[in-house]
């Protein structure tokens, strides 16, 4: 196993995945609007953000898939490393990381069920190409507020599956963008 794959995880774990965990909700609750989010520096192409955000919300019991070139050897080892996690497929992924073209059909990962909404998968896009400019409304939202999205009727039907659905966090580097179930997308 290379070095690298036994580093890259918070320097001081206490206050790194509470400064995260904080930074993680924020994006969330606050759709649309971007955060920076350090601590991890996991392998390529895991971006930091995406590597913190795993660090932080995923543990031993928690079921990660891997999409297209994420699907490597460093970051599996790193991530059973550091995290524990296995690695799993789409339809028994709690999360999944990729590229957007990677990820695929959006609709083999779960979308809860009507007694446990909260067991979805949670979709972390890495990457993520902006083709239309997007207007949000709804929870966590004063008015309305923008986002850059790879398209408009994903989101939409992912919306109108609520309570169900999935929770989108859009990584790029050090940054973070949240856009959960909750938020209409016009």
């Amino acid at each position: 196993m290379a070095v690298s794959e036994l580093e890259g995880g918070f320097k001081h774990p206490s206050h790194d995945s509470a400064r995260a965990f904080r930074v993680i909700m924020n994006a969330i609750a606050r759709p649309g609007t971007e955060y920076s989010l350090h601590g991890a520096e996991p392998p390529a192409p895991l971006s930091i953000a995406a590597g913190t955000l795993l660090l932080t919300l995923c543990d031993g019991d928690t079921g990660i898939f891997l999409a297209g070139t994420y699907d490597c050897a460093p970051i599996r080892r790193w991530i059973g490393f550091h995290i524990g996690a296995p690695i799993v497929a789409r339809e028994a992924a709690d999360f999944a990381v990729g590229a957007w073209e990677d990820l695929g059909d959006l609709d083999s990962f779960s979308i809860g069920t009507p007694e446990y909404p909260d067991r979805s998968t949670t979709l972390i896009v890495e990457e993520a190409p902006t083709s239309v400019k997007a207007t949000l409304r709804g929870p966590g939202i004063k008015d309305t507020a923008s986002l850059d999205l790879p398209e408009l009727t994903v989101f939409q039907s992912n919306r109108a599956l609520f309570p169900l659905g999935r929770d989108f966090y859009f990584t790029r580097g050090t940054q973070i963008t949240g856009l959960p179930r909750s938020s209409e997308v016009n």
